[in-house]
């Protein structure tokens, strides 16, 4: 299948992940790229405002996608984030497989259309905090 990076259809979203080719329901997408570090690591990186991109599996293997544009699977957006597109919604889940995380189709998705997968609601509730003291968002 071919992914390709565009502008997100989520109003202040930055960039999105789009397929140009139908994708069936239960196919993996796409893999969760990045640096691997741990969760020490990770902390730093937060100190820093550099934990944007951050896919916990456990203590010892988190994938970070910050210093890794190349890897498409971080422009996925939520479509169930801080600002909401009336018929957009999520198409997509996290599935973790050992170490590795891929992005997973949960419905059939048509070509053209935006790959949208759930952050967390813990995700959110992080950013709305983030935005109310001040730091912002990414």
């Amino acid at each position: 299948m071919a992914l390709t990076v565009k502008t997100s259809q989520l109003p202040n979203s930055g960039k999105g992940l789009f397929t140009t080719t139908p994708i069936k329901k239960g196919t993996r997408v796409i893999e969760y790229l990045g640096e691997i570090i741990d969760w020490k690591e990770y902390e730093k990186r937060v100190e820093r405002d550099e934990d944007g991109y951050l896919f916990f599996i456990n203590k010892k293997h988190c994938i970070d996608a910050w210093n890794t544009p190349q890897h498409k699977a971080r422009f996925a957006n939520d479509a169930a984030g801080l600002t909401r597109v009336k018929g957009l919604t999520n198409n997509c889940v996290y599935e973790i497989d050992g170490n590795r995380c891929f992005i997973l189709a949960k419905r059939d998705i048509a070509a053209g259309e935006e790959i949208f997968v759930s952050y967390t609601k813990e995700y959110w509730d992080c950013v709305r905090y983030n935005i109310s003291i001040g730091r912002g968002r990414k």
